[in-house]
């Protein structure tokens, strides 16, 4: 029990500034960045083409903009990242699966559903091969974290 239980600071909070409508939650605040694409396609391009895939999905994973509110800045890392997933080999993806760290590993998720949302030829199954090594690597965490995080890429 507490010992001075004829305290009134409790009173002088504002409880107003708590109320609903001027709530704010983290994925609300613009945490993009300002100089737009994050990455140069012509460079992402350079990379795949001197079958550097690791490098360049690291680079799409680092440069994510994640939370981001420009739908156009989201959908363009989006194929850029799609890009550089079907350009890697089945046989190489859980190599690269294996040198990513648990942060690109929930990116590299999030990029994978995302995908699924957009079929293209032979896309999903592609993606379905990256989501299973990418799931040996994260575990259930990684897709329950993705699931429930409210900033998208």
């Amino acid at each position: 029990m507490a010992k001075n239980t004829l305290s009134s600071q409790f009173r002088k909070i504002d409880v107003d500034q708590f109320g609903e409508d001027v709530f704010k939650e983290e994925d609300q605040l613009d945490q993009s960045s300002p100089a737009g694409l994050n990455v140069d396609e012509k460079e992402i391009c350079n990379l795949i083409n001197s079958a550097k895939q690791k490098d360049a999905l690291k680079l799409v994973l680092n440069s994510a903009p994640i939370g981001s509110k420009s739908q156009y800045l989201r959908d363009a890392n989006l194929q850029l990242a799609l890009k550089v997933l079907l350009s890697v080999k089945i046989s190489e993806i859980e190599a690269i699966c294996n040198e990513l760290n648990f942060d690109e590993i929930d990116i590299l998720m999030k990029y994978i559903y995302r995908g699924f949302e957009l079929p293209s030829d032979n896309s999903s199954a592609h993606l379905l091969v990256w989501h299973d090594k990418a799931f040996q690597k994260g575990g259930v965490g990684s897709i329950i974290r993705v699931l429930t995080d409210r900033r998208r890429v």
